[in-house]
């Protein structure tokens, strides 16, 4: 019996670091390796197959070696310290086991080349880790709660997508975001540039300026179940590096 081309077509395997937190699932209340759901069905819509990725300590190259693509995945604040600041009142909830595992995978990943999506605390891991800053507190600059109004709601902004961008060509010129964040970037990165803004000046999307696929969102694509231009955008990438790796 022939088979389908969903069948024949090897999908490109998509690294997703998770958080660790303690969690409460059926009778067990016990520290987990978590993730939502909807960056797992993002993921598999757009054509990638989705593997969760624990915070285990430094990032190795075998694991990079095993995978075609990683989006950096949301999450609490950076440390400060990773951007030579101290920090803000509003600064809390540190997960440094993250910190140390995907600023490491990050690294791995420049170096070999690997397509990467950033979301949220991924695009303001990524602008530290390439010499940016960043915003410790929104509020205190722009006057306003929009970005992160209630906590555990998402918030509906109009982005509008830098023309000639990456972003742009993909998203179109204008798009309504989900957001839930406190901090943003303050000075970009040099290997960086700012690809969409909130109405506020904002910097809701950067991208690299050359080299391999490096795209990052301020906003949560995972949660609007009927979006996956950014991720099918990922996942046509790391299937391009993956055919290119093993030729």
């Amino acid at each position: 019996m022939a088979s389908n081309d969903s069948d024949t077509i090897r999908r490109p395997i998509i690294g997703l670091p998770t958080y660790s937190e303690r969690t409460r699932f059926g009778h067990w209340d016990v520290d987990a390796a978590v993730l939502a759901r909807t960056y797992v069905d993002l993921t598999e819509r757009a054509g990638g197959i989705p593997v969760l990725l624990p915070p285990i300590g430094a990032a190795r190259p075998e694991l990079i070696e095993r995978l075609d693509g990683l989006v950096l995945t949301g999450g609490a604040d950076l440390d400060p310290a990773r951007y030579g600041a101290s920090a803000h009142a509003a600064t809390r909830g540190l997960r440094p086991d993250r910190d140390e595992s995907e600023f490491g995978l990050f690294a791995l990943a420049r170096e070999t080349g690997l397509p990467v999506l950033a979301i949220c605390r991924g695009l303001q891991l990524v602008n530290v880790a390439l010499g940016g800053t960043l915003v410790q507190h929104i509020p205190d600059v722009v006057g306003h709660t929009d970005h992160s109004r209630t906590p555990g709601v998402f918030t509906v902004t109009t982005v509008t997508t830098v023309p000639g961008s990456q972003v742009a060509a993909i998203a179109g010129p204008e798009l309504k975001a989900h957001c839930h964040h406190h901090q943003a970037i303050d000075i970009l990165a040099p290997e960086l540039t700012a690809s969409a803004h909130a109405p506020d000046g904002i910097i809701e999307a950067a991208e690299s300026r050359e080299g391999p696929f490096l795209l990052g969102v301020q906003w949560h694509p995972e949660e609007n179940a009927t979006e996956t231009r950014l991720m099918r955008a990922l996942v046509d990438q790391a299937a391009q590096y993956a055919k290119e790796r093993n030729r």
